[in-house]
């Protein structure tokens, strides 16, 4: 690439170019030094972004065979999951129960890959084992059900009997691996059936001996039968002896009609009726005596659910891949199946495991649902309720069947309260984290059971012990379940920083009432807050206290009750603080403040918008047992965990955030932890060494706009002080992310803010000062690196194009077009093609395909890669180059990060253009328009590479990042083309843009505020940073300069013909001026004389239009080139301007003379 540039450049510093098409400053000079630079600088940019894309391709390839080795994908269809059952009760054996006795450690690496883990069942407790797994397995089916992503046939389809009977010798399998076994045999039946039939044959005997036409009645009525076993109905019992008589009929009649011998020697006698000897009614006798049948039966669990199992084999003849049918409940299914068979550490017992905490920082985000913002519709006539039960149909059936929902008793508050959980639980609230988080207590206690549980305990089964009551747990308060509770309440601790809290209850909101019902629902959750109160200190005046605070829910006793009911909060701890708590950051703070109420060895940050599954939960023992592996030279200080991105099924936008999120958390990650050695945290769900890091400064650096990404820092802060920072991908934990454009896009400012502020902590300098030559190069890449090759990308696009302005206006593409040399520059159009690849996301999109091949399969990988690009997948990739951009170079230049709430919601709302243009105005709209009029310029007066595929397949790709830059927040917005919605969004961005600001007037009432807003960063700006800005500004004064003297009526190459073009920018403004102080002085009490004058301002822009015309021999192109040329020069005189005025306002503070701020022009 570079030997090829060799010799062009020398002849082009060998050609000096004199015939220039503006006014040349240095016309002698004979190298052609801006040539040179132009066409090198784009290449030299091109190499740097090279190494990004060498890594996205090392960490594809390295990646995807270290998830290999780990075993993902082994299991990951309903059909994987059937064909390996057999060894699932093995494997929960394995994984989840606690070792009797110290065995051999388990094996790792490719040796114990390619062997299997698990033989044939041979264990000599194979009862015990059945029995364990089934009270696993259904407590995670029955957490289905409560979800509602199976309803009640597919429920009892996956249940494994309760209770072992002991009387059978094989193992109870769910009926949807068998439901599908009836006809089966019934085929097989029949097979054997046609070899006695060949028999019959061949002795002439089949007419006379053989009649199975009756064998369907028979099934038929015992599928009657089992019915009515199942409703175990007295008044039934005339109709069940009946159904008994004619199954008699038909095989004595039927099946039997001439194999007498069969039934006598069974029956010691005759049953064959003479003609005309034995009536109907008397053989209606059979079975009516009353000790002839026991019906009905004595009722038991165990009963019931055989009979339910048996009729579920009988009656269900589909195939069993169809069973769950809900895509969630599949994939959690064999991600979890699929992790047994992963390498984790071994269960030890409830009560000798690490007890740990969980904590989550909550602000005022969604709690509960509430039934008006569930039925609140918006101006198209959609409410929330109404998207839910769009995207979640089979859902909202389960939900209906499971609480008996009906349209006439949706005002039963009951029922209400039950739609508000269902709403809320497929949001981003407080009450999805809580229930998900809680199933850690639900696991430890069914653990602690299977731990404790004697034989006959074990055999009566976990659900017997749970439904114990109330009464009969006052009388036994030592029982088994009650142990097992203590055991799991000392163990796991969850803790949710509400940091409003106090301040809620004493304003009576709704969000309070909606905590309180958790704490409720959930008796051990613990809420911690900070309470201000008024207090008197000695005989002084009151002052305001602060105070972290932890309540729990208050149990009260009722005097005509003996039930424990449950009432307000109770304070537990309250800790008197020196000051204010929040200084920092907020959401750090808020976890800084609480942590002091958490306990045990462990500490899970769980963000307010994550999920939990109780399959998941039930590994937790295994994974905090990690901290006493090593991993390398020293234990780990955090464990990593992947996490699943629940919102991707919301929109379009959501599944493109969805599979880059899981990518980042899965094969990303794991290549960070092993071999590089550099991950960090990322996010909430990581467990922490919870006392290494309260002895090295906590879990949270909270210096305001500093630690914006405060997660990233706790891993910095662990690493530097002699941590080890592991990924383990056998556990998941659900995680929300958000939905909406506009959502997205503030995101990913914060990110991009955050890793600004990265690259300029000292935590990083720390860091690249300690790692070795590797780790040094891998933590960069894969932290600030990542944004900085962003960066260049975007700006090798511009210096390209302004490379390409400066020799297309010059004149020196012209003077060297006819070196055929410099035309077919081959090595320039392959760096810029790789760098297109890069702008569009093709590259970036490897890691996403390899991770979903490999647990989905490479042929839905290709699948979902083409469905994402039908869906404009990589137009939303490069709208979101330009945000990282924009966020992250201010950032560089300026400081001031902040935290920008995006609200988490569902987005079922059209999204204003005003509101657009506020929010992309800067990032880009504005870029986008620089952009497209480099490119117009460009095909105006370029000359090269004009007929060659390299020149249309890169600015094809510039066009593609202009017109995606310009027009996606319309593609991706609600409604976006709708004729109505953009004849109001027209005149709602009129008002807005029309109304002045002023003291008190907010950013979305008025263009001048948000106008202040924009230019805050400038204020915190250092003088470098305002230098730079000042610089990068200057760029727009070029088009102006260059194109004219590319006008028709500009032939003379003298530089005062630039000078009077300024002086047509100054009577220009200067009229405008004129008109804005004339508007505001005589518009009212010289009204005509006003309009007067502005008629004359008209007549005399038209004249002198006319006149340009006419004489000079103006044309529609040079009017054109014009626009081209002061459009870009008066958006840099108010870049230039805001800068200066701050520069100056900064020097006048100093000094104490001056007090301004920028409000523009």
């Amino acid at each position: 690439m570079i030997k090829p540039l060799v010799d062009p450049t020398k002849d082009i510093m060998k050609s000096p170019i004199h015939t220039f098409r503006w006014h040349e400053f240095f016309p002698r000079e004979k190298s052609n030094i801006g040539v040179v630079i132009a066409l090198w600088a784009p290449i030299i940019l091109v190499y740097f972004m090279d190494t990004q894309i060498w890594y996205t391709i090392f960490s594809t390839l390295l990646g995807g065979i270290y998830g290999a080795f780990q075993r993902l994908g082994e299991i990951r269809t309903l059909g994987m999951l059937r064909s390996r059952f057999d060894l699932i009760p093995l494997a929960f054996n394995a994984c989840l129960i606690p070792v009797e006795t110290s065995d051999a450690k388990r094996k790792k690496g490719l040796k114990s890959y390619l062997q299997s883990r698990f033989k044939e069942m041979k264990h000599a407790d194979k009862e015990k084992i059945a029995a364990r797994f089934a009270q696993m397995w259904n407590e995670i089916v029955t957490s289905f059900r409560e979800e509602d992503l199976i309803d009640n046939r597919e429920k009892e389809l996956l249940l494994v009997p309760y209770v072992a009977d002991q009387a059978l010798e094989v193992i109870q399998w769910p009926p949807f691996l068998l439901a599908s076994k009836i006809p089966i045999a019934e085929k097989s039946v029949i097979n054997k059936i046609f070899e006695e039939v060949e028999k019959y044959i061949s002795k002439d005997k089949v007419i006379t001996d053989l009649n199975m036409r009756a064998l369907p009645d028979l099934y038929n009525k015992f599928v009657e039968l089992v019915k009515f076993l199942k409703e175990n109905d007295d008044k039934d019992r005339s109709a069940v002896i009946k159904i008994f008589q004619d199954m008699l009929e038909v095989v004595t009649r039927d099946i039997f009609e001439d194999q007498l011998s069969i039934l006598e020697s069974s029956h010691g006698g005759s049953y064959r009726r003479p003609e005309g000897t034995t009536t109907w009614d008397q053989e209606y006798q059979l079975f009516q005596p009353s000790g002839a049948i026991k019906f009905p039966l004595q009722v038991t669990d165990a009963w019931l659910e055989k009979i339910k199992r048996l009729e579920l084999l009988l009656t269900v003849k589909e195939s069993a891949m169809d069973v769950p049918s809900n895509l969630e409940a599949r994939r959690r299914l064999t991600f979890f199946t699929n992790s047994l068979f992963m390498d984790m550490p071994d269960a030890p017992k409830v009560r000798n495991m690490l007890s740990f905490s969980a904590l989550t920082p909550y602000y005022n985000e969604p709690v509960l649902f509430s039934i008006k913002e569930l039925e609140e519709e918006n101006e198209d006539g959609v409410s929330t309720l109404f998207y839910l039960q769009k995207i979640y149909p089979d859902e909202w059936k389960n939900f209906q069947e499971r609480v008996g929902w009906e349209e006439e008793l949706k005002d039963n508050e009951e029922l209400k309260e039950e739609l508000r959980l269902w709403a809320s639980y497929r949001g981003q609230t407080l009450t999805r984290t809580v229930r998900g988080m809680m199933y850690y207590r639900k696991a430890l206690i069914l653990e602690a059971f299977l731990d404790m549980a004697k034989h006959e305990d074990l055999m009566e089964g976990y659900k017997a012990a749970e439904s114990v009551n109330d009464e009969q747990w006052k009388i036994q308060q030592r029982s088994l379940f009650a142990q097992c509770e203590a055991v799991a309440d000392m163990k796991f601790t969850y803790v949710v920083s509400c940091q409003q809290y106090g301040n809620d209850k004493r304003a009576a909101l709704s969000r309070a009432q909606d905590i309180l019902q958790l704490m409720r629902t959930h008796s051990s959750l613990r809420v911690a807050y900070i309470d201000e109160v008024e207090d008197r200190v000695g005989d002084k005046k009151m002052e305001t206290a602060y105070y972290s605070t932890l309540v729990k829910v208050a149990l009260t006793k009722d005097s005509e009750s003996t039930d424990p009911v449950q009432n307000l909060d109770q304070v537990i701890y309250r800790i008197k603080l020196p000051g204010p708590a929040l200084l920092g950051e907020g959401k750090p703070e808020n976890q800084n403040h609480a942590i002091i109420f958490t306990r045990g060895e462990g500490l899970q940050t769980i963000d307010m918008n994550q999920d939990n599954y109780m399959e998941e939960a039930l590994k937790m023992r295994n994974l905090l047992q990690e901290f006493l592996t090593e991993h390398g030279v020293r234990h780990p200080s955090i464990l990593g965990v992947r996490e699943h991105i629940f919102t991707g099924s919301v929109s379009s936008l959501a599944w493109f955030m969805s599979n880059q999120e899981h990518s980042f958390v899965t094969i990303g990650q794991r290549l960070l932890a092993n071999p590089l050695k550099v991950r960090f945290h990322y996010g909430h769900p990581d467990v922490f060494d919870r006392l290494f890091h309260l002895t090295r400064g906590g879990v949270s650096k909270a210096s305001k706009s500093i630690n914006l990404s405060e997660d990233i820092f706790a891993g910095y802060n662990s690493t530097l002080r002699g941590g080890n920072v592991t990924h383990h991908e056998y556990v998941q934990v659900g995680k929300g992310r958000d939905v909406g454009l506009n959502q997205i896009s503030k995101f990913e400012a914060k990110v991009a803010n955050g890793n600004g502020e990265q690259t300029l902590s000292r935590d990083i300098y720390r860091l690249g000062h300690r790692f070795d030559f590797f780790r040094m190069l891998s933590c960069y890449f894969t932290t600030v690196g990542f944004y900085f090759s962003t960066l260049l990308t975007v700006v090798t696009v511009y210096v390209f194009l302004y490379g390409r302005l400066y020799l297309a206006l010059s004149g020196l593409e012209e003077g060297l077009s006819t070196q055929r040399r410099f035309i077919h520059n081959h090595p320039l159009q392959v760096a810029l093609a790789s760098q297109s690849l890069v702008q569009l996301g093709f590259l970036m999109a490897l890691p996403m395909m390899m991770e979903i091949g490999l647990e989905k399969g490479f042929g839905k990988a290709l699948s979902e890669f083409i469905m994402m690009n039908l869906q404009l997948a990589a137009v939303f990739f490069t709208f979101s180059l330009g945000t990282k951009t924009h966020y992250y170079g201010r950032m560089l230049l300026h400081g001031g990060a902040q935290y920008r709430g995006t609200g988490r919601g569902f987005v079922v709302f059209h999204a204003k253009f005003a509101e657009n243009y506020r929010l992309y105005s800067r990032s880009h709209f504005i870029k986008g328009i620089e952009l497209m009029i480099l490119l117009i310029i460009y095909q105006l007066f370029g000359q090269s590479y004009r007929s060659t595929i390299a020149y249309i397949f890169v600015t094809f790709s510039m066009w593609f990042l202009v017109l995606t830059w310009l027009f996606a927040p319309f593609l991706f917005n609600p409604s976006g083309f709708e004729w109505a919605k953009i004849v109001d969004d027209w005149s709602d961005w009129n008002k807005w843009i029309s109304n002045r600001g002023g003291i008190g007037v907010s950013p979305d009432k008025s263009w001048e505020s948000w106008w202040e807003v924009e230019q805050e960063h400038l204020k915190y700006s250092g003088t470098i940073g305002l230098f730079f800005e000042i610089v990068l500004a200057l760029r727009f004064f070029i088009y102006q300069y260059g194109l004219i003297y590319h006008l028709n009526i500009t032939s003379n190459k003298s530089i005062l013909v630039y000078l009077i073009s300024w002086l047509v920018i100054l009577v220009v403004l200067l009229v405008m001026k004129t008109v804005s102080v004339g508007r505001r002085r005589f518009s009212a009490d010289f009204q005509l004389f006003f309009r007067l004058i502005k008629f004359l301002i008209f007549v005399c822009f038209t004249a002198i239009l006319i006149v340009s015309i006419v004489i000079l021999h103006m044309t529609l192109r040079d009017i054109f080139v014009c626009f081209l040329a002061f459009l870009p020069t008066g958006w840099g005189i108010l870049l230039v301007h805001c800068p200066s005025l701050q520069a100056t306002c900064s020097v006048g503070r100093v000094v104490g003379i001056c007090s301004c701020s920028c409000t523009g022009i």
